[in-house]
């Protein structure tokens, strides 16, 4: 693998950066997965409501039959969508997505957030979305441990190597610890100078499951998707704690902040279209920040969130 690794609980390494996929264009994913492959990337982060895995998978077969990389050099995380939450529909998509990707196992497979949907058939719709067939958010009725269980099943059958949990709160990770046999190997949070959660990160240390980041550079990707939320918060980018550390070392922005994150033990997944973003954003533990640099982000903590289902559902809400 290239660069560092973090040992998870499960006994696996993972890669400390990978490249996530979400809003990866259909159209560009298969080339924008194999060049991120060539660059070094071994960390691709997916998801079946995302709807390019069968693209990030064609970028995947294309390295391992140029003889880029083989399949047991990358690590593929993949996540459960909220209406496949039943028991007995955990397994059949998951082997549906490995089928997407065209390979045999997930190394992490993830509950990407933790509330249940109505079920809703994949020959209906897919990828699915937090609607059901007739348009409304209608929630299911598998608690979490039934859902936790079947994931279990997974690693015992050989279809993820390590299981973990997206958008889980304090309380309710430590619910999951009292019955999981099989404990979760990492937490993927929205994590930004923005919001910080420090406490979260601390009992997620405290238990031994690693934390990744998503949305690393805050209003960033949520400006894209044209969100008043994210269009009035000031960039990252160009925030002056943020500048004048990058005009200090050398380094981007984007640099800093995911320094500042691996810097405390965190993961990242950033992504980019663009080559030089590429390879700069997987170079990012090559510098370390002084402690109170690394304060001086932290104190930019807003506990602003994003990705928050509340504020473009109107309902489901989980970061209550």
């Amino acid at each position: 693998m290239s660069g560092p690794t973090l040992k998870l609980n499960s006994g696996h390494e993972m890669p400390q950066v990978g490249f996530g996929l979400w809003k990866v264009d259909n159209a560009t994913c298969a080339d924008t997965v194999y060049n991120a492959i060539k660059v070094g990337y071994r960390l691709f982060d997916g998801a079946c409501d995302y709807g390019n895995e069968k693209e990030a998978g064609e970028g995947v077969a294309r390295a391992i039959k140029e003889g880029l990389v083989k399949r047991e050099d990358l690590f593929l995380v993949s996540k459960l969508w909220n209406s496949f939450h039943d028991g007995d529909q955990v397994e059949p998509i998951a082997k549906k997505q490995l089928a997407d990707w065209g390979i045999d196992y997930f190394d992490l497979y993830i509950v990407h957030f933790p509330v249940s949907l109505k079920f809703v058939d994949p020959s209906v719709r897919y990828p699915p979305g937090w609607e059901d067939e007739n348009g409304k958010v209608t929630p299911g009725k598998a608690p979490i441990q039934e859902t936790w269980t079947a994931m279990e099943s997974l690693v015992e059958k050989g279809y993820a190597k390590s299981i973990g949990v997206s958008n889980f709160q304090g309380s309710l990770l430590l619910d999951l610890l009292r019955y999981a046999k099989i404990r979760p190997a990492t937490l993927q949070i929205e994590h930004h100078p923005y919001l910080v959660q420090n406490t979260l990160t601390t009992l997620a240390e405290a238990e031994g499951i690693k934390v990744t980041a998503y949305s690393s550079f805050g209003p960033q990707s949520f400006i894209e998707l044209g969100w008043d939320k994210a269009k009035d918060t000031p960039v990252l980018f160009e925030h002056p704690v943020i500048t004048k550390l990058a005009d200090k070392y050398k380094k981007t922005p984007a640099q800093v902040l995911l320094r500042w994150a691996t810097q405390r033990g965190l993961a990242v997944i950033p992504k980019s279209n663009n080559a030089t973003r590429l390879e700069q954003n997987l170079s990012v533990t090559s510098f370390d920040l002084e402690k109170e640099e690394l304060k001086s982000i932290s104190d930019l903590d807003r506990n602003l969130r994003f990705n928050n289902p509340t504020d473009y559902l109107g309902t489901l809400h989980i970061f209550a």
